[in-house]
């Protein structure tokens, strides 16, 4: 299940970004494109296939985004979590035949099957997280891109550290954990080139106690700002009151006196571009991964909370600056895959 998430690297900077196709020059061969036009007052059928359970904080991200356009965009969302690989194919069969018209998901651990499965239903929209490209049709894909606000996350982080030693404790050594956990050391570097590096890697997508130990570990060994790439992480830096950054999602109200701030992703964007496709019935195969970019509104930095009173300005002047580079498209953060290693 986690485990099996584990992707093929593909390096995927310099994908052009997809523009909306035009009805009008399209013409009879929307009809022949998956999710055909929807009458007005019917609903749009949604459904999510999650490896993992909907707590863990990638999924929980898709999850929440589905959610709310269930609230705002008028569609019936329904979705199943803890899907094992051998089940995988089997509940995307199971949405095809039930009239679903969208399915997504976390498709890491299955890769081939819901590539097959796909073809077999060519008139439904398919939108899996993947570490491999899209296929024709109708299978498209996305990823967590928010190594920027990560890169961000650690100016602060080599900014506050008074030991001159930051840590991180992470899922796995895979591309999609690697390139932010890099752009948060990145980040510290830049203001800090004497900083120390900790990381560690649970082996895991969800496993709080063992992502704790390996922090406390980290904190033992002189670590006092840590990077939550994991939950569990934050629960070890509030008991041994060091600071924090969370990850994936604002979790300031797990430690407010510990969490400074931290990448968030907001699948919104990407949910809503899907949707409009698949009810226009122009939806086809494609890479939505700049959806999850800060450019695009698909990720961000948590606000700072408690500690807007206590970061010192010229920290915050600093992080708002770089993050108007990024919007502007004057400073990009560096894509680097590579797993990082202590120091």
């Amino acid at each position: 299940m986690e485990n099996g998430k584990s992707k093929i690297q593909s390096k995927r900077e310099g994908l052009s970004r997809r523009n909306l196709l035009e009805l009008g020059a399209l013409g009879l061969a929307a009809a022949m494109l998956p999710g055909s036009a929807l009458a007005q007052d019917k609903k749009l059928k949604v459904a999510a296939i999650f490896a993992t359970p909907t707590e863990e904080p990638w999924v929980h991200q898709i999850h929440v985004a589905l959610q709310r356009a269930e609230k705002e965009l008028g569609i019936e969302y329904k979705w199943s979590e803890k899907v094992q690989t051998a089940d995988f194919s089997r509940v995307m069969r199971e949405y095809a035949q039930g009239g679903y018209e969208l399915v997504m998901g976390d498709a890491f651990a299955a890769e081939r099957e819901s590539r097959r499965t796909a073809k077999q239903f060519p008139k439904v929209a398919f939108l899996f997280g993947s570490g491999a490209g899209p296929a024709e049709p109708n299978f498209a894909v996305f990823d967590n891109w928010i190594h920027e606000p990560a890169y961000l996350s650690g100016l602060i982080a080599g900014k506050m550290s008074k030991s001159g030693t930051i840590g991180a404790v992470a899922a796995m050594g895979i591309p999609e954990v690697n390139r932010l956990v890099n752009a948060f050391f990145a980040g510290a570097r830049e203001v800090n080139p004497d900083i120390k590096r900790k990381v560690a890697f649970i082996g895991s997508f969800f496993d709080p106690p063992k992502a704790k130990e390996a922090a406390i570990a980290q904190i033992d060994a002189g670590v006092d700002v840590i990077y939550a790439e994991r939950f569990g992480v934050i629960e070890a830096a509030v008991e041994r009151k060091i600071l924090a950054i969370s990850n994936m999602s604002d979790q300031s109200n797990l430690g407010p006196d510990t969490v400074i701030t931290g990448p968030v992703w907001d699948m919104y964007p990407t949910v809503e571009h899907a949707i409009k496709l698949v009810k226009a019935g122009v939806f086809t195969a494609q890479d939505y991964g700049d959806f999850s970019r800060m450019a695009k509104g698909g990720s961000f930095l948590a606000p700072y909370h408690k500690f807007d009173k206590t970061l010192p300005a010229d920290v915050k002047e600093l992080v708002e600056k770089k993050k108007a580079e990024i919007l502007d498209g004057n400073f990009r953060v560096d894509v680097d895959e590579d797993t990082p290693v202590s120091d």
